[in-house]
C-alpha cells in the first residue's frame, strides 16, 4: 500500500512539473508573438543554419568518437544495478574499443591503398597507350588517383610524404624506381615495389612498361578478389563470434524478464561478483581466441 501511494505521488509530481513547464512556455502567447514580430523580428535564417550545423557537427562527432558510447551504456547499467562497477567497466572499455576501432581503420586504409595502387597502374597504362611519356603518364596517374581516392585520416596525400618525391622524379627525370620503392614502405602500398621493378626493367633492359604494369594490375586485382572471397567465406565465422559474444547479454535480459533481477545478484552478492569476474574473464579470452583464429584465416 505504501509503494502504491509513493507511485501515485511520483506520477502526480511528474504531472505537475509537466503542467508548470507547459504554462511557462505558453504564457501570454499573444504578447510573446507580438514581441517576436515587432521587437525581436523574425528568426534569421542563419540561426536555423547554425542549429543544423550544430546537429551535423554532433553527428560527425558521435560517429568519430563511437568508443564513448560505452559511457551512457555503463551509466544506464549503473543506475539499473545501483552499483559503480558498470561505470568502472565502461571507463576501462573506452580505450579498448578505441584501440580496436583504430586497428580496424588501419586495415581499411591498407585495403584502400592497395586498391589505389591497382588503379594507379591502370591509369598509367592508359596514359602510355594514349602516347604520353612515362614520366607524364605517372604524373597524370597520380593526379587521377589523388582526385578519385579518399582523403587520409590525418590529411595529406594518399602516398604520404613520398608522393612529392615520386612526382618530382617523374616530372624532372629523377630516380623513379627509387622513389616508388620509398613510397612502397607505406601501409598497403607494397604493390609500388612491383611497379618500381617494372620501371627499372623497362629503363635498363628496354622491355615494354605497358605489358609489365598490365600484368601487375591483373595480379593486384586478383589479390583483391581473393581477399573478398575469403572475407565472404569467413562471414559465417564472424557471425558465430558475434552471437557468442551477445549470449551473456541475452541471458541477462531473459533473467530480468523472468523477474530474477540478475543485476542485483551479480553486483551485490559475493557469489554473483565471483561469477561476474570469472564469466567476464572467460568471455574476453574466448573472444580473443576466436578473433585470432579468424584473423589467421584472413592472413595471406
Amino acid at each position: 500500500m505504501t509503494g502504491g501511494t509513493a507511485g501515485y505521488a511520483a506520477h502526480a509530481a511528474a504531472l505537475c512539473a509537466g503542467a508548470a513547464v507547459w504554462l511557462v512556455a505558453m504564457r501570454e502567447p499573444g504578447a510573446r508573438r507580438a514581441r517576436v514580430l515587432f521587437v525581436d523580428g523574425p528568426a534569421e535564417p542563419w540561426r536555423a543554419w547554425r542549429s543544423w550545423r550544430f546537429l551535423l557537427k554532433a553527428r560527425e562527432l558521435a560517429v568519430e568518437r563511437r568508443e564513448w558510447w560505452c559511457v551512457p551504456v555503463a551509466v544506464v547499467l549503473a543506475v539499473l544495478g545501483a552499483s559503480a562497477l558498470p561505470l568502472i567497466a565502461g571507463a576501462v572499455a573506452v580505450p579498448l574499443v578505441r584501440r580496436w576501432m583504430r586497428g580496424r581503420a588501419r586495415r581499411q586504409q591498407r585495403e584502400r591503398a592497395a586498391d589505389s595502387v591497382a588503379a594507379l597502374c591502370a591509369a598509367v597504362v592508359g596514359e602510355l597507350r594514349a602516347g604520353h611519356e612515362p614520366g607524364q603518364a605517372l604524373s597524370a596517374g597520380l593526379r587521377e588517383c589523388a582526385a578519385d581516392g579518399e582523403p587520409r585520416a590525418g590529411g595529406g596525400a594518399w602516398l604520404g610524404d613520398a608522393e612529392a618525391a615520386v612526382l618530382a622524379a617523374a616530372r624532372f627525370g629523377g630516380d623513379v624506381p627509387g622513389a616508388l620503392r620509398q613510397a612502397a614502405a607505406g601501409p598497403g602500398l607494397g604493390g609500388l615495389s612491383g611497379m618500381a621493378a617494372c620501371w627499372q626493367v623497362a629503363v635498363d633492359g628496354g622491355a615494354g612498361l605497358v605489358a609489365g604494369l598490365d600484368r601487375l594490375e591483373t595480379a593486384l586485382r586478383a589479390d583483391r578478389r581473393r581477399r573478398e572471397e575469403l572475407r565472404a567465406q569467413l562471414a559465417g565465422a564472424w557471425s558465430t563470434v558475434v552471437v557468442l559474444a551477445l549470449l551473456p547479454v541475452a541471458g541477462l535480459g531473459l533473467g530480468a524478464a523472468l523477474g530474477a533481477d540478475p543485476l542485483r545478484v551479480l553486483l551485490h552478492t559475493p557469489g554473483g561478483l565471483f561469477c561476474l569476474a570469472v564469466g567476464g574473464f572467460l568471455e574476453a579470452v574466448g573472444l580473443f581466441w576466436a578473433c585470432r583464429i579468424v584473423r589467421a584465416g584472413e592472413a595471406p
